[in-house]
């Protein structure tokens, strides 16, 4: 046991994505114990590049809207600020303007009239070819150099933001702040140091709370409050009937990070290699030790777009002579389905793909299995055809189609028919996305590439 933290700076964090649940309880927790500011995440990268390319947002508006009505009504009750991360997913600029649409809908409706600013960190291409000529874009692995098309190839780019366009726009006072893309971190760091909190403390405390209830024991019961000092912080649930330990909190510097002692941050590196974690009862823990080691300041590009088109067909398969032999059936299968194509549509395909994915069997991993794993009862085969336009992937499906449901194990065995869910059998996913940056720019202040726009106080009562 260890003596609590006095003169901390508190945050709420309910949830690790805006969409993904509040609980008005959690809340109500959070600012009877003393709360200085509420910080959550609403964005990530952790769903593919979809949402930077088209700008939509991962979750239901309705989702996001239940959750930030809860937020706003916490926030006016207690006249501190909130902040939020990653707007929309992406934190492009059309995400955060859809976000900043729900909240005056919810300031309407609930009567609320919250001075809001938004923070935009979307790049514009010509300006990202002029930095890497000045020698200010550098590539992270695997890249190994720049090309400068890759730029204007994006639909959407993005640059991660710290913590300090927040605290500007708490400065020009703003009560809520909906910010851009930003690192996970720097959205629950930013009002501890403002507010003379410890570096070092502040982004560890922000690294641990990112994902809510992520670090504590029953991590989807409820987010957690955090306390940050001079030179230590403590981490708690919101929910009384949860709890954090030293081992769920220390083990969350290893969530989707490579290193479990360093965290690259815009303009520094978070060093817990000398952090202690100490329990201070059985529901909270304090962490002292924590360093926050100055770099030169960059900002992670993120940059996203739309490619080709793509068709899938799916069956299930329970015969169990293919399922002895799934690695030479689907071998086989991909073989003859992709010569079908060739000898049937010929140039007409184009640059097309045929990928065969038995769920049940390697689908995640890829990975060869070999013996002595016995054969599953059954799997799900997935065809993905993926071509330069829908139409040409929806006619590769039905060129394949008599192939894909109807192949034996061998030649000289009757036609087998396998189980198809839905008719009809190719469905049209769509445009599919990349990602096409990796790489980070650097910049003489953190403001440089962002914009930030503060309504004015009586604006929605005007509108």
């Amino acid at each position: 046991m260890t003596e609590r933290l006095t003169g901390t700076i508190n945050v709420i964090v309910p949830t690790g994505a805006v969409g993904a649940g509040v609980r008005d309880s959690d809340m109500q927790h959070g600012l009877a114990a003393g709360a200085h500011a509420i910080a959550c995440d609403a964005g990530s990268t952790d769903s593919g590049p979809a949402y930077l390319a088209t700008g939509r947002s991962k979750y239901a508006r309705d989702s996001v809207k239940t959750d930030l009505a809860i937020l706003m009504r916490a926030q006016a009750s207690a006249g501190i600020p909130l902040l939020i991360g990653s707007c929309g997913t992406s934190g492009c600029d059309m995400a955060v303007d859809w976000m900043r649409d729900i909240a005056l809908e919810i300031a309407r409706e609930e009567g609320l009239n919250p001075r809001i600013a938004t923070l935009y960190s979307e790049q514009q291409p010509a300006d990202l070819v002029s930095a890497a000529a000045e020698g200010r874009v550098i590539p992270l692995p695997p890249m190994q150099d720049i090309d400068a098309t890759l730029f204007a190839d994006c639909d959407h780019i993005v640059a991660l933001m710290g913590p300090e366009p927040y605290i500007e726009a708490l400065r020009q006072g703003a009560d809520i702040v909906l910010g851009g893309r930003t690192t996970d971190t720097a959205v629950i760091a930013a009002v501890p140091i403002m507010l003379g909190a410890g570096v070092g403390p502040a982004w560890h405390a922000g690294k641990t709370a990112e994902c809510g209830g992520q670090c504590t024991v029953t991590s989807r019961d409820g987010g957690v409050l955090i306390r940050v000092g001079r030179d230590a912080f403590e981490v708690e649930p919101l929910s009384p009937t949860n709890a954090c330990t030293p081992a769920t909190v220390s083990a969350h510097m290893l969530y989707e990070n490579s290193d479990p002692f360093e965290l690259l941050e815009p303009g520094g590196v978070l060093d817990v290699r000398h952090s202690a974690y100490a329990a201070v009862d059985d529901r909270v823990v304090c962490v002292s030790g924590s360093r926050f080691l100055p770099r030169p300041y960059t900002m992670k590009l993120e940059g996203a777009a739309g490619g080709p088109f793509q068709t899938i067909m799916l069956v299930g398969i329970q015969d169990r002579g293919v399922l002895a032999e799934i690695d030479r059936f689907v071998a086989q299968m991909h073989a003859f389905l992709t010569a079908r194509v060739e000898a049937t549509m010929g140039a007409h395909a184009g640059a097309f793909d045929i990928s065969l994915r038995p769920y049940g069997w390697n689908a995640v991993s890829g990975t060869v299995i070999g013996a002595p794993e016995p054969p599953p009862r059954e799997i799900g085969l997935l065809f993905v055809a993926t071509a330069d336009t829908q139409e040409i992937a929806t006619q590769i499906a039905k060129t394949c189609n008599p192939g894909f449901f109807h192949m034996p194990l061998d030649r000289d065995q009757e036609l087998p028919s396998y189980a198809f869910p839905f008719s009809p059998a190719e469905t049209e996913r769509g445009q599919v996305y990349d990602f096409k940056l990796n790489h980070v720019i650097a910049i003489d202040d953190p403001l440089q590439l962002v914009r930030i726009v503060v309504s004015e106080k009586d604006a929605l009562l005007d509108a």
